[in-house]
């Protein structure tokens, strides 16, 4: 980050215009006014599976230095994913940012919160998904109404082409935050790797180096098949592959639970954006078995890694990626920078601090 030392008010004040436009639900300044502090970014996300996706959503979009320029759908039923990100952007008015829906594939997991993504956004807004084809450019406007005061905002049907379109408007700018399987990533990258090389970093939830899914008591298990790069091994080595600087957040470091105490927190706040928590919270327990009633927060550490690097330090390695998706340390020169451990207290209360603190309506 880059910090005037003549005027560093400026920083600030932007930071809290971003953060009073998040809360009061209306567009995040344009880009043009933004400050030194603040970067752009993409979320990439399969929301609706597990629950972590939806706490990352709210950690970005209450973060003021993020300045997201869209969501993307990723794995499996991505358009029923768009419909989850609208009603969730509609009910906190977050008009104006766009959803992409991205490559759809076969998938045998369970969509917990498909209820939820199924119920129709407020009577103002309708859903619009042109064919997967369509690059941004030739997508048409559905026949939808303004909220008073915000931007009209259409769903996309080429998350693929909206991130490409989005690094050469802004390129070298880009943050991409990606936290489910890399299949938009991988697809970027086939259509237009000059392009996708322009992106200023990628910041992902992926990969297990030491560490592998803790047992049901708690216990540390060697290294695993991490779920977004078992999906689509492939994804993950074009990524490391690509020219682009990789920021990875892997089991090791994103396993923190989000007990009873700090869910209470959350739940009992009463804004439009816990509440919508708190209601997909209750489907994927729901829809979901054998899993305790604290969630595993994998995806947030991502989001947090983006605002605050501290709070989980990161090393070089060079890492490869095999067929059954296990991510290996080996001899070389890095091509991603790996947090083994992060702040855990120190996330959780970045997290609570701006999803449930004060002033965050």
């Amino acid at each position: 980050m880059k910090i005037s030392r003549f005027i560093p008010w400026l920083g600030a004040l932007a930071v809290m215009v971003a953060g009073l436009a998040g809360s009061w639900g209306q567009p995040a300044p344009a880009v043009g006014q933004l400050g030194p502090t603040i970067q752009l970014a993409i979320l990439d996300t399969d929301i609706g599976d597990d629950i972590d996706d939806a706490f990352a959503l709210a950690l970005a979009l209450r973060s003021p230095e993020l300045r997201l320029l869209g969501i993307t759908t990723a794995y499996g039923d991505t358009e029923l994913r768009a419909r989850l990100l609208d009603r969730y952007l509609a009910a906190i008015g977050r008009w104006d940012l766009q959803v992409a829906v991205g490559v759809p594939t076969p998938h045998d997991n369970v969509f917990t919160q498909a209820v939820y993504a199924s119920q129709p956004p407020p009577a103002d807004r309708m859903f619009f998904s042109p064919g997967l084809g369509n690059t941004v450019s030739e997508a048409k406007h559905s026949p939808r109404t303004k909220h008073p005061g915000s931007a009209e905002r259409l769903i996309r049907g080429d998350a693929v082409g909206f991130l490409l379109d989005q690094i050469r408007e802004h390129p070298g700018e880009i943050t991409l935050i990606a936290i489910g399987p890399l299949f938009n990533v991988q697809a970027a990258i086939d259509r237009d790797p000059a392009t996708f090389r322009k992106l200023r970093r990628v910041v992902m939830m992926g990969g297990s180096i030491e560490r592998g899914y803790d047992g049901q008591n708690g216990e540390r298990r060697p290294a695993d098949a991490e779920w977004n790069i078992n999906r689509d091994p492939a994804g993950a080595r074009a990524l490391l592959a690509s020219g682009v600087p990789v920021y990875m957040m892997p089991l090791d470091s994103t396993q923190i639970h989000l007990e009873t105490r700090e869910r209470e927190a959350i739940f009992s706040h009463g804004s439009a954006l816990t509440d919508q928590l708190t209601l997909l919270y209750h489907q994927w327990m729901v829809g979901s078995e054998g899993h305790p009633a604290a969630p595993t927060l994998f995806d947030p550490v991502a989001v947090a890694y983006a605002v605050r690097p501290d709070l989980c330090p990161a090393r070089g390695m060079r890492l490869e990626v095999d067929d059954k998706g296990f991510t290996r340390p080996v001899s070389g020169a890095p091509n991603a920078q790996v947090c083994l451990k992060s702040d855990e207290s120190g996330f959780l209360e970045l997290l609570l601090g701006r999803i449930a603190g004060e002033g965050s309506q």
